[in-house]
């Protein structure tokens, strides 16, 4: 997630694990997925991201806007999301921002594509417009969800069948409307897909999960006291 675009070779799935387990985030050279220091974020400012048009959760008006990208395939953005990862220790941190800024009408936060660990990933990005387009009253818990069956990198989980199988057990979505409508739109929500990816990369960011809060940015998947001292500092 550099600013080099990547290319399809990855590589072995047991190397990126080993990787994962010593960074704290997922990360790219421009060619393939690999562990880096969890330390260095670039500077940004979340003026200068365009959010507009993506999935959000939040008070449209909040004084305080978190541009979050993610992968669905991303065992720490699964970690921060929900908890639950095997290896990773830190807990989820996304209730709590929910429960303290979200849910008390300071936050907002939108969710930013950055799909890059195969087509996994790209399927799940699709849908995950899609969702947003047809229930946005259902998108969290669908979001939720996905991150909750979410197995190992490239496992069984995660490619256009499993996704239907899944969302089929949301109450609310119709499946088989929802998978029309991404074959129907594949282009367009690929292009949206990829604006993210642009704007994530324009920022500098290079891991997933990756945030811009007000002046900073962070990468990886910290501890609720990280976020709380960035939102905090916002919204001064």
């Amino acid at each position: 997630m550099e600013t080099n675009e990547p290319n399809s070779k990855f590589l072995p799935v047991a190397v990126v694990v080993a990787g994962l387990l010593i960074a704290g985030a997922v990360m790219w050279n421009g060619s393939r997925p690999a562990a880096g220091p969890d330390g260095a974020a670039p500077k940004a400012d979340i003026k200068n991201v365009k959010t507009a048009g993506n999935p959000f959760i939040g008070a449209e008006n909040a004084p305080v806007t978190i541009a979050f990208w993610s992968d669905f395939q991303c065992p720490y953005c699964k970690s921060f999301e929900t908890g639950g990862v095997t290896g990773i220790t830190t807990p989820a941190a996304l209730p709590d921002i929910i429960k303290n800024y979200v849910d008390t009408g300071k936050v907002k936060i939108v969710f930013m594509d950055f799909a890059f660990l195969g087509p996994d990933s790209t399927d799940a990005a699709l849908y995950n417009r899609a969702i947003w387009k047809l229930y946005p009253d259902k998108y969290f818990g669908w979001r939720t969800a996905m991150y909750e069956a979410q197995d190992e990198e490239h496992g069984g989980f995660g490619n256009a069948a499993s996704i239907d199988k899944l969302t089929a057990t949301i109450s609310g979505i119709d499946a088989v409307k929802v998978a029309a409508d991404v074959k129907a739109n594949t282009a367009a929500y690929q292009a949206m897909v990829d604006a993210d990816k642009a704007e994530g990369q324009k920022v500098g960011l290079n891991a997933t999960p990756s945030f811009v809060i007000g002046t900073q940015s962070i990468l990886g998947a910290y501890p609720y006291a990280k976020f709380q001292e960035a939102i905090d500092e916002a919204l001064k």
